[in-house]
């Protein structure tokens, strides 16, 4: 007789968030679940995790609703599952006491059988409190051992992360008597070798006995999700997590048909009609059609051993990086994060550690090794997100210490945030009394774990931010069925792909508008060529000796390269511009309020990280472009502000300015490869300060141009045109997410040119400063 293996179906959370960023509207989905449930499967991942802040911050629904919808959609009996982060619960930021017990009770009363609770760092003392509430509130409790394999050659890998250590945590787990339904070793990288897997489930099965639920979770990001899944089996665990196609391999968990095949001819049996399965999975593919499928979520990626990226964090990460236009240094920081996870303590690969993993190794490609200690990671490496499995590196503790202005803390989390004035139900009510929102336990939870957002949605500003195909790929897919047939006359093309200096940009032609790389402009076209735009000045071209070429000149950058009118004060009008692509969060300032250079006036959200956007210069705040919540693009005009009367910002600009060209739309980005380099979206011209003219050449060295190595605020220049530099020294100093980040001299010699002044707002590869070597 076969034995039953029981598994739960990731499909509509933990698919989602792998393959879609959790961006999916509740309607598209609901026919699929309808199917599974008359396929036999019975028990669902129906929220939390990133399923649950993501439909207030992208799609513009409400978290409890889709739950409720979801037990309409399975029936009474179905066994609705969410994800908790611990003390975290469904956020990225851990939460007091009373958020993490409203948690448990509105998670029951909108429709949920059970909750699985985990905490990366394994750090008991983080579940104890979210699982003492999980089972109060009458669910089922699943407590969580997290897991991953160390990147080969790591030093000390003997002290976390085998059989041993997670064995270790399980008794630390049964000694401080958390009350559990069921126990899950989880991989949400999907690195654990087979043979951890094995010896783990095996040490596991041992200590708890035949009669406790045991569970393994991994992703197929890795490769080996299905041989992981048949030695967890053969060791003794009664359940493992699959899905259902198109949200099924690659960054997700194996699909239900693949592992019913791997499983033909074993002692092994899902219990399934597989024809009913694939015939679900065919409605749900109908379901998705439409929505953008990043190729990476699709792959199996060689290098998750050596970084460790979770499947449901990769794609997240890729395309905010898409979105940047940065998507070909994905490779480098993934390569980076081995030595981040080794210094930072060897916490679990997995939300939010994963992320606090991702933000220093892009820090550490972009900036430079430790030049930038990311908030997330060091707040943990100090200590307050709990204890790391083992001691972070001293050295890396004191650049945190340093950098955060913060002291290293044993201090139990969950106590730091009872006393935190700006956490827990009193301030999210205040939140709620300040926007004149209605004061409910749904709301405050909301307003709780999802602060400014949480309250756009509540008062009905939100916008959709969820990825779906455009009319140009839904043609690309239907270009090969109609090659096939013969066609009575060629179609007028419906866009053109106009390739300058070597860089592509697609251009669509819509009556009086043309629309560049998805963002549209103004246009009028005539015969013949203007004699202005004959004669225009050499200077409208990016340098010779940028290593990137300035993007074309649009309607918009024409319109920009004329000196502003004088405003009826005799100021000058500055446009603000997003130096990279985001969500306005929130507003500092209002119209008319008067300014200060450096004062802050909005800020935008971008890679899971604040950037505040400061005036320029000073003057009056004449008007705001933008809504808050709204999402902008590199580039894009945020404020206008109208500078003081007679000031040096009232000078006349000596080159006309460029507009950044818009960020490359998401589906025309190739998947990330180790070997392949994508380019990046180009650069605008430098911008020469009146004040700071180029020093002659003395030498006749080649001259190198320093580069902005991520977009941010010049905070100030310690340097000016003509000072002797050697290699290493400072010479400029960028605000970027609420940090300094100084920028040194890559080689050695005389400062020849600055092309930015304090205050500015630089792209990523802007160049700053040149030097003659």
């Amino acid at each position: 007789m076969k034995k039953r293996v029981h598994f739960m179906c990731t499909a509509f959370r933990d698919g989602f968030q792998s393959v879609f960023g959790a961006r999916v509207f509740t309607k598209d989905f609901l026919p699929a679940v309808e199917a599974a449930v008359d396929a036999g499967i019975d028990h669902f991942e129906a929220g939390g995790g990133a399923r649950f802040q993501s439909l207030y911050f992208y799609a513009n629904e409400d978290a409890f609703d889709m739950m409720e919808s979801f037990r309409g959609a399975a029936g009474k009996d179905a066994n609705l599952q969410t994800l908790a982060r611990g003390i975290n619960v469904v956020g990225l930021d851990s939460q007091p006491r009373d958020i993490i017990n409203l948690h448990a009770k509105l998670f029951k009363k909108h429709g949920i059988s059970s909750i699985r609770n985990f905490d990366a760092l394994n750090d008991v003392n983080n579940l104890i409190y979210s699982g003492q509430c999980i089972h109060d509130a009458g669910l089922n409790h699943e407590v969580v051992v997290t897991m991953m394999a160390l990147p080969p050659g790591t030093p000390d890998a003997d002290r976390a992360h085998t059989p041993e250590f997670y064995v270790n945590t399980l008794k630390e787990i049964l000694d401080a008597g958390i009350p559990y339904n069921s126990v899950c070793f989880k991989d949400a990288s999907g690195t654990s070798t087979p043979a951890t897997v094995y010896e783990t489930i095996k040490k596991a099965r041992a200590l708890l006995g035949e009669d406790t639920h045991l569970v393994f979770h991994t992703h197929e990001t890795a490769g080996t999700s299905v041989t992981a899944y048949k030695a967890a089996l053969e060791a003794g665990a009664n359940q493992i997590d699959l899905s259902l196609a198109p949200v099924s391999g690659g960054t997700s968990q194996p699909d239900v048909v693949t592992m019913w095949h791997a499983l033909r001819g074993t002692e092994y049996d899902l219990g399934v009609d597989v024809k009913k399965v694939q015939k679900a999975e065919e409605i749900f593919k109908k379901q998705m059609a439409d929505y953008f499928m990043p190729p990476e979520a699709k792959s199996v990626e060689p290098l998750i051993p050596f970084s460790p990226m979770p499947g449901g964090a990769l794609t997240a990460n890729t395309q905010m990086m898409r979105d940047n236009g940065i998507l070909d240094r994905y490779a480098d920081v993934a390569n980076a994060m081995g030595e981040v996870v080794e210094r930072g303590g060897f916490g679990t690969s997995v939300t939010p550690v994963s992320q606090f993993y991702f933000q220093q190794a892009f820090n550490n490609v972009m900036i430079g090794p430790w030049k930038k200690i990311a908030e997330g990671y060091g707040k943990m490496v100090l200590g307050y997100f709990g204890k790391t499995p083992i001691d972070p590196d001293p050295e890396i503790v004191k650049l945190a210490q340093e950098q955060l202005g913060m002291e290293p803390t044993t201090e139990l989390p969950i106590d730091i945030n009872d006393k935190d004035p700006k956490k827990g139900s009193e301030y999210a009510n205040s939140m709620l009394k300040e926007a004149n929102l209605p004061i409910n336990e749904e709301n405050t939870f909301i307003a709780a774990t999802c602060k400014e957002k949480g309250i756009t949605f509540l008062k009905g500003e939100a916008k959709v931010g969820v990825r779906k195909k455009s009319e140009e790929d839904k043609k690309a897919e239907e270009k090969p069925a109609a090659a096939s047939k013969p066609a009575a006359s060629k179609p007028a093309p419906s866009g053109y792909t106009v390739t300058i200096n070597g860089q592509p940009y697609s251009v669509e032609l819509k009556g009086d508008q043309a629309v560049v790389n998805g963002k549209a402009y103004n246009i009028s076209v005539q015969e013949g060529i203007s004699r202005t735009q004959q004669a225009a000045p050499a200077a409208q071209q990016a340098p010779a000796q940028s290593q990137q070429q300035a993007a074309p000149a649009g309607p918009q950058q024409q319109q920009a390269s004329q000196p502003a009118p004088a405003a009826a004060g005799g100021g000058e009008t500055i446009e603000v511009e997003a130096p990279m692509p985001g969500i306005l969060l929130r507003f500092t300032a209002k119209e008319g309020d008067t300014v200060s250079e450096g004062d802050e006036i909005l800020v935008l959200e971008s890679m899971k990280m604040e950037t505040p956007i400061t005036a320029p210069d000073s003057g009056v705040l004449k008007e705001l472009k933008s809504g808050q919540g709204n999402q902008v693009t590199a580039g894009e005009i945020l404020a206008v502000i109208e500078t003081n009367a007679g000031g040096a910002a009232a000078q006349p600009q000596q080159q006309p300015a460029q507009q950044q060209a818009p960020a490359q739309p998401q589906q025309q980005q190739a998947a990330p490869q180790p070997q392949q380099q994508q380019q990046a979206p180009q650069q605008p011209a430098p911008q020469p300060q009146p004040q700071q003219q180029a020093a002659p050449a003395s030498g006749g060295g080649e001259e190198t141009p320093l580069e902005a190595p991520m977009p941010g605020l010049v905070l100030r220049i310690p340097v000016k045109v003509g000072d002797q530099v050697n290699e290493n020294d400072e010479v400029i100093v960028l605000e970027s997410m609420k940090m300094e980040t100084p920028i040194s001299a890559p080689v050695g010699g005389s400062i020849s040119a600055i092309e930015v002044g304090q205050g500015d707002q630089v792209q990523a590869g802007q160049i700053l400063i040149r030097i003659q070597g």
